[in-house]
């Protein structure tokens, strides 16, 4: 294994993932709130979760995003 390819890898994913994720949240959040689902002042737990079948990966995070 080429430990900086394997990293460059890991880091390429993860902008990916993080661009693209607040993306999403940012989309759902603001059409809950269009469609009054949300006010716009909650604290919303998250949960991401990671896996790599192939190395018996499976981990999650949770957290929380505060809109106000």
């Amino acid at each position: 294994m080429n430990d900086d390819t394997f990293n460059m890898s890991i880091r390429k994913f993860l902008k990916m993932v993080g661009v693209s994720s607040q993306h999403e949240i940012e989309r759902a959040v603001a059409q809950a709130i269009a469609n009054e689902q949300l006010k716009g002042n909650e604290k919303l737990p998250i949960k991401m979760t990671l896996t790599i079948g192939s190395a018996q990966l499976n981990v999650s995070f949770d957290g929380i995003i505060e809109l106000d």
